[in-house]
């Protein structure tokens, strides 16, 4: 009876020991540079010489002290890194974030997103791997107020506190081409579209468009 078991036992790691022998796995990391976009909330809010300060207003009313809000875009900076588990198939995660403070009314933002994703290839060669990409996620906006003061005359300071922040659940699909320079740098132009219910409250739509070019390295096989 024991030897039996120890047979299956042995039978399947081997089978499970072969299938990861077959498999062409390889592992990126990647840099990427590019920008988000999204159209503006139609409201507004109340700035600090307002008796309604920072509460919401309608821009282009009686309410002089009104603010009106930003769309998104500009520069976003990404993170990320893929495992290749077999030739065509394989998951990912990265991080785009606006790394700089983007002004929204009388207060100052910032807007991440972050995709966990199933990767498709069905083109995956030596030179080139076309991918596409699907999965979930959160988008991330967080909010501060500028201060600033002075100690004397002599020494100023200006400075930004944080005052809130918004998450929301995300969907994303996206579409790229991976072209490697080198054996094992690569420069990978990709597009994303982020569907975020609930981005209304901060933005015009709850769909983003995402325009990244990554750069990186791939460590095994292809």
């Amino acid at each position: 009876m024991s030897i039996a078991k120890w047979s299956f036992s042995g039978a399947v790691l081997l089978l499970f020991g072969a299938s990861l022998g077959n498999a062409q796995t390889s592992f990126d990391i990647n840099l990427g540079f590019g920008s988000a976009w999204d159209s503006a909330n139609p409201g507004g809010i109340d700035n600090t010489n307002s008796l309604n300060a920072f509460g919401s207003c309608t821009p282009n009313s009686l309410d002089a002290n009104c603010e009106s809000l930003p769309k998104l875009n500009g520069f976003f900076l990404g993170f990320g890194g893929d495992l290749m588990l077999y030739k065509h198939l394989g998951a990912g995660f990265q991080a785009t974030l606006q790394p700089t403070l983007s002004n929204y009314g009388p207060l100052q933002y910032r807007q991440a997103f972050y995709d966990f994703d199933g990767i498709y290839a069905p083109i995956n060669s030596k030179r080139v791997s076309l991918r596409f990409e699907g999965g979930v996620g959160a988008a991330h906006t967080g909010f501060s107020i500028n201060q600033s003061g002075c100690v004397g005359t002599a020494v100023c300071s200006s400075y930004s506190e944080p005052v809130g922040t918004t998450n929301h659940f995300a969907v994303n699909v996206g579409v790229s081409v991976q072209l490697f320079v080198t054996e094992h740098i690569f420069i990978r132009p990709e597009y994303d579209y982020h569907y975020v219910p609930g981005l209304t409250n901060q933005f015009g739509s709850d769909s983003v468009s995402e325009a990244m070019v990554w750069v990186g390295y791939s460590f095994g096989e292809r």
